[in-house]
């Protein structure tokens, strides 16, 4: 594991001191999402002298205002690159004179533009039809571009939606086929999938290049020459069902031919990347029949490119490339991140251990895994100059949101050096509050890691209400990250626990093996001595608990208040009440004796018995419950049950609905006026119920 240490900084932007008791700075409230500027997606330039980078806040029209950022290394300071206002995406053309990026001049029709980096005004290079941009790539030559695109449904387009209120007609039926027809946060696609599209980028002229992904999750990377892609596919009719079809394809773009990698395991295959000499290539993945959604360790692989024969490189570790730690002030994805060191001789990775979030490295011989971040913090991977010696990230701690930096990685001494300092005057002015980390013993002998966070003034002498945080996932992470929702109680006079029990992410295959097919168990084993030790804590008044979570944080606070009356009120929010239910109505499927033995119609025994809702009937907490009518992974059915449970069993409880137009991510990048409200609706009840 890696060591604790500080982050070093430019003079400009130096951080905050400790955070002292410091009279005259305003607390931290909802309406400070306003305040706060998000940084992502850093990309350093080929010749190392600058970082691209995705900056957004909230505008004056209750909308995100998202461009492109440009941070020099020479000490100058960060400057606006586009001014679109829905860009984003920015990818550095090989030779590093020009940008492309995704605008979405219309929300409903995204198109790739490209910009000298000297200056001047972006021009629109595609000219897809209604859809969705997922991904693109330049070519090593910079004379094309391979880019992910789905068309929109014909019967769903703007224009048919205006032919339809034109004359008097209704929204049209969805005919489907297949079970893949609609995603959380993308919505309905019905039978449309991804595809391939090879865009000149001179003129702009697409050509489809590959369609034969089941579900449209293709990935993809250029061979080095530019003459082939290396995709990651699976073609399986059910590909839904055998998730570990995936294969890896080379495409010949002459051609056309397609040529499968031999000799490859069976088991998913992400973010295939060529080594920089072409001779291998480098996938996230594990062995076996198991979904991505797994409790098992996802692997840094490589293999040969054309003869195939995979080894796995993290193999002998314990780390996972989806351990993600879990914020609401930057984008939550799941998906792997690594890159090549241009030698070809290590790959650089990212690794959430400890609630941490870390830059490592592993030699492609398979020794020497090496980390190269430290300290109580979030690293986000960006990507490395042409000559491998300066890599772009973002950093963030629990007292200060993402900032760009850079990290000379192959100096042994190098502190990551932060670029830019957005949220600066913010912090000062506001009442910040850090983490502490504790380790607590459970039942069975089982630590885990719990952090607390104390507002920053707290009053002498008087014990605090306190809230218990539940992550999601639940094979995720808490910890250094900025959490606004948490400041936000701390400055509110609540003492914030959060916790990674068991099922977690980030403490090895074991640790979050241990709930396999049956929530409820070592997980709430541990959520009880978390209990005991908020119970126990010298600041903490036991009568003024409260406990709240989000997704399977919805989950374990309907369990808990299922299982107890250790607490004076609850919030379960976008929660998992009926796992029965839950395995037919989501955006993925729960197939059969693979997550869960049985299965949701003749063999429900497992789903009922780790089912919250089975044991509701004993609550007694004042609950409030928030959910989204446009939530397509925790369906707005499974908080329709609690609420019909508690108002039954007569229990005080509220349930708060979010329109269609949000989605399970809404806490962290819905509508600006709709996460106010959540949070006014959260200290309300707090208020209410703990103080």
């Amino acid at each position: 594991m890696p060591p604790a240490t500080a982050t070093r900084r430019r003079p400009a932007a130096k951080s905050a001191p400790r955070q002292r008791r410091v009279s005259g700075r305003a607390p931290v409230t909802p309406e400070d999402l306003h305040e706060l500027v998000f940084v992502g997606d850093p990309q350093m330039s080929p010749d190392g002298s600058t970082v691209l980078f995705g900056h957004k806040r909230i505008g004056e029209k209750n909308e995100y205002e998202r461009n492109l950022w440009i941070a020099p290394l020479d000490g100058a300071e960060p400057r606006p690159f586009t001014t679109g206002g829905r860009d984003g995406h920015g990818r550095f053309s090989p030779d590093g004179e020009r940008v492309a990026f995704i605008r979405a001049t219309d929300k409903h029709q995204p198109q790739i533009y490209v910009i000298d980096v000297a200056g001047g005004e972006a021009r629109q290079l595609t000219s897809f039809d209604e859809g969705s941009i997922r991904d693109f790539k330049w070519s090593p030559t910079g004379e094309e571009l391979v880019v992910s695109f789905r068309p929109c449904d014909p019967e769903w387009t703007q224009d048919a939606k205006k032919q339809r209120e034109a004359e008097g007609l209704g929204d049209p039926p969805r005919v489907v086929d297949h079970w893949w027809y609609r995603l959380d946060g993308d919505g309905y696609f019905n039978g449309e999938r991804h595809h391939l599209y090879r865009v000149d980028a001179e003129t702009g002229v697409a050509t489809m290049l590959y369609g034969k992904d089941t579900l449209g999750g293709a990935m993809f990377d250029f061979s080095p020459d530019g003459k082939e892609l290396v995709i990651s596919t699976n073609r399986e009719r059910r590909a839904g069902f055998g998730p570990w079809n995936d294969e890896l394809l080379r495409l010949d773009l002459k051609s056309g031919k397609l040529t499968p990698i031999p000799n490859l395991p069976r088991g998913p295959k992400n973010e295939p990347r060529y080594s920089p000499d072409g001779k291998q290539i480098a996938y996230a993945g594990r062995e076996g029949e198991d979904d991505i959604y797994s409790t098992e360790n996802l692997e840094l692989w490589v293999c040969d490119a054309k003869r195939g024969k995979a080894r796995s490189l993290t193999g002998k570790t314990d780390y996972c490339l989806m351990a993600v730690t879990l914020t609401d002030t930057s984008e939550a994805s799941f998906g792997p991140v690594f890159r090549w060191d241009p030698d070809g001789k290590r790959i650089y990775m990212q690794v959430g251990w400890h609630g941490e979030t870390h830059v490592a490295s592993v030699r492609t011989d398979g020794t020497r895994f090496a980390f190269h971040t430290e300290g109580a913090a979030t690293h986000q991977l960006g990507t490395l100059s042409d000559d491998g010696k300066r890599l772009a990230l973002t950093v963030a701690t629990p007292a200060r949101p993402d900032e760009v930096a850079v990290l000379e990685v192959r100096r042994r001494d190098a502190d990551v050096e932060r670029l830019t300092g957005f949220n600066d005057a913010f912090l000062a002015q506001r009442t910040i509050a850090n983490a502490r980390s504790h380790w607590v013993k459970t039942a069975d002998g089982t630590k885990v890691q719990v952090w607390v966070m104390l507002p920053p003034n707290p009053p002498r002498n008087r014990r605090l209400p306190a809230v218990l945080q539940i992550h999601g996932g639940p094979h995720a992470q808490y910890g250094m990250g900025f959490f606004h929702e948490f400041q936000v109680l701390a400055s509110a006079g609540y003492a914030v626990f959060f916790s990674n029990p068991r099922g977690s992410k980030g403490y090895g295959r074991d640790h979050c093996h241990a709930i396999r097919g049956s929530w409820g168990g070592a997980d709430w084993v541990d959520i009880q001595a978390v209990t005991a030790y908020m119970q126990s804590h010298p600041v903490v008044d036991p009568k003024r608990m409260g406990v709240m979570g989000g997704s399977y944080g919805g989950y374990m606070t309907n369990w808990v208040i299922g299982h107890c009356h250790d607490f004076a009120g609850a919030i379960t929010d976008r929660c998992v009440s009926n796992l029965v239910s839950m395995a037919g109505n989501s955006d993925y499927i729960d197939p059969p004796d693979l997550y869960f033995p049985g299965n949701a119609w003749d063999r429900p025994e497992a789903r009922w018995q780790s089912s919250p809702l089975r044991m509701l009937g004993n609550c007694k907490t004042p609950t409030l419950i928030i959910h989204s009518e446009g939530d397509l992974r925790c369906n707005v059915e499974q908080a329709e049950q609690v609420f019909h449970v508690l108002l039954h069993q007569k229990v005080p409880t509220r349930f708060v609905r979010y329109p269609r137009s949000t989605s399970h991510g809404m806490s962290r990048g819905g509508p600006p006026d709709m996460r106010r409200h959540r949070l006014q609706q959260i200290l309300a009840w707090w208020t209410k119920y703990l103080k």
